[in-house]
């Protein structure tokens, strides 16, 4: 489905994400009609409040994992999309053997199971069109996750085994997908970690975390025509953190 314009649409989950709102201004700059999703009120404000000088070239929609109902909304609305940009991931961070059951089956039906039916959805209608693509935000937690993580970096491994195989599936009916593990970020809950232990940038190579529109401009290069050979894989943006072994780099 075309936007306004007959300008390609595309679906941004986690739209109220400071990555998906910084995103969103290029996409419409270069063409592209971005429908980003909020979870209440205050986030569809918040959206409207960040694009305020792009007014008519971008749509909002309700939608939460947790919720099957703004799913069906979501689609009954919107059949097909040109592209989808996820930026979507609960936060649940706890030791294993600290973790409360209730919210371990809660998490993992919300952002694995509920993701596979949404990548369903969106592949059924990229079908249709003939066309599409898909891209993950993942995170370097999948491979190198810290004490706590392991139910965070667990369901980011089965989104990325998801979009990959989407990408396996679908590519010879013209839709593909792709996996970027983003590391350090100077964004949204990125930032509010690094304040609070900025030596963990000694680990990176770069060493420094990345800007917010390093990433934003990652992913508009890979939805560009001449990305469409990244497919079924995943790309790592992280400054060569998890290039070597773990450890405060010594310089």
């Amino acid at each position: 489905m075309n936007g306004p314009g007959d300008r390609p649409k595309g679906l941004i989950l986690g739209g109220t994400c400071e990555l998906a709102l910084a995103l969103a201004p290029g996409l419409i700059e270069k063409g592209f009609f971005p429908v980003l999703t909020w979870r209440d009120p205050e986030g569809r404000e918040k959206i409207d409040v960040s694009l305020v000088d792009y007014s008519g070239r971008y749509e909002t929609v309700r939608f939460n994992l947790g919720d099957p109902l703004s799913l069906e909304t979501l689609f009954s609305k919107d059949p097909g999309f040109d592209f989808l940009v996820d930026f979507a991931q609960g936060d649940y961070e706890t030791l294993i053997a600290a973790a409360d059951e209730d919210r371990i089956r809660v998490y993992f039906s919300e952002n694995v199971a509920s993701r596979a039916i949404l990548l369903k959805r969106v592949a059924r209608g990229m079908l249709r069109l003939k066309r599409g693509r898909l891209i993950y935000v993942s995170s370097s937690a999948a491979e190198r996750p810290a004490p706590g993580q392991g139910v965070y970096a667990a369901a980011k491994i089965a989104a990325e085994a998801l979009y990959r195989n989407c990408g396996l599936e679908l590519a010879g009916k013209g839709i593909t997908s792709v996996i970027l593990r983003a590391g350090y970020v100077q964004a949204g809950r990125g930032r509010a970690f690094l304040e609070t232990n900025p030596e963990i940038i000694r680990q990176v190579p770069l060493q420094r975390a990345l800007e917010a529109e390093e990433v934003t401009e990652t992913i508009l290069f890979l939805l560009s025509p001449v990305a469409v050979g990244i497919n079924a894989t995943i790309l790592t943006l992280d400054g060569g953190l998890s290039a070597g072994k773990t450890g405060i780099a010594k310089h």
